[in-house]
Order: structure tokens, then C-alpha cells, then sequence
């Protein structure tokens, strides 16, 4: 049972219905005990970081999310989550990625970083089968910086992370649910059993 973790953020509905085209039965929850109990666990998020956190916090998720063992993956908003620190709102995140999240600077981009954009220096589990250079959907206006932790880069005026790994947690800033038969082949290795 995959598990999608509901704490008032947005594109719940499109990773269920992503799971459900691979066949993977999931569960819509914010309770820690079926949390706990799940396969597998994805954080999903759009939206604030702040009002994110501070929701996360309400229902004790804060505490509960970075003790799972079981393959966590967080999407856009929830991988910035599973980092240290975000610069929108000034936030204290979940810590599990030594990553800092920044604004887009003003370099000639328009932000939010909206579209397709293509994923390289891949490598681990998450990414078997996947062709460097792959298209893969974005909607973002603050990144993750690069570090040992980075298992895919992109570029949008500036590198970024666009995917991080440690142990058994995981985050794609991209929506892999959205992405195509890219972002499926993303999801199916997640659901895999070789995943850590």
C-alpha cells in the first residue's frame, strides 16, 4: 500500500491517479499510524513552504515523516520539505536533505520556472531506464542547490537539483505524475523493491 500523505496541500489527486494507471494501490492520509504502516510513502506539494510546514507541524507529521524507514518520495513542494531550510517564508524544513532552497534570481528567466525541461547527471535506483536528457514537467519558483545529495540536475538560467537522495528518502522537484511516460518509468522504479 502506497501512502499520500494529506496535509493541505495541492496535486494529491494527480499522484493517485498516477499510481492507479501503474496499478498500485494507495491510501489518501494525514494519520501517522497508517503512514507508518505504508510500503511506500509520498509527500506531495503546491503551494508555501511556511503555510506547508506549519500545517505539517499541526498534525505532528514534522516528527513522524523524517523517522520513517520504509522509501519515502517527496514532489516539488514536499522535496523542498525534506530539506534543512527554505528562503520562502524563512523556513525550517524537514532537515532529512542538507540542501537550502533559494528564489530564482533575476536573470532574464521568467518565474516561476513553468514547462518541460530536461533532467542530466543522473544515477541511482530512482532513475533505471531513464535516458539522460529526459523531459520532465516543472512548476517551481525556488530550488534546491546542488550537493552530494543531488541524484539529477536541470537548468533554468542557473543548476539545480532536480532530484536528491539520502537513505531511504528521495524528492524530484519536477512532477513525475505529469511527465509522460518519463515521469511514470520515475514513479515505477520508486515502486520497485530494488529502490534502496
Amino acid at each position: 500500500m502506497i501512502g499520500i500523505i494529506d496535509y493541505g496541500t495541492g496535486n494529491i489527486k494527480s499522484v493517485g491517479n498516477a499510481l492507479a494507471r501503474l496499478g498500485a494501490e494507495y491510501i489518501v492520509t494525514s494519520q501517522a499510524s497508517i503512514i507508518e504502516g505504508c510500503d511506500r510513502v509520498i509527500l506531495p506539494g503546491v503551494g508555501s513552504a511556511g503555510m506547508a510546514m506549519e500545517n505539517l507541524k499541526r498534525s505532528r507529521l514534522d516528527k513522524i515523516i523524517p523517522a520513517l524507514t520504509q522509501p519515502v518520495l517527496g514532489i516539488c513542494l514536499g522535496m523542498q520539505l525534506l530539506c534543512a531550510h527554505s528562503e520562502e517564508d524563512d523556513t525550517e524544513c524537514l532537515g532529512i536533505f542538507k540542501n537550502r532552497v533559494q528564489k530564482f534570481p533575476e536573470i532574464g528567466k521568467k518565474i516561476p520556472h513553468i514547462g518541460w525541461n530536461t533532467i542530466g547527471s543522473l544515477k541511482g535506483s530512482l532513475y533505471t531506464n531513464v535516458k539522460q536528457e529526459s523531459f520532465v514537467y516543472f512548476v517551481h519558483s525556488y530550488f534546491a542547490e546542488t550537493n552530494q545529495m543531488t541524484i539529477a540536475t536541470s537548468e533554468y538560467g542557473i543548476r539545480f537539483s532536480a532530484s536528491l537522495n539520502e537513505k531511504n528518502f528521495f524528492g524530484c522537484q519536477f512532477h513525475p505524475e505529469k511527465s509522460g511516460d518519463i515521469g511514470e518509468k520515475i514513479l515505477h522504479n520508486f515502486l520497485s523493491n530494488n529502490i534502496i
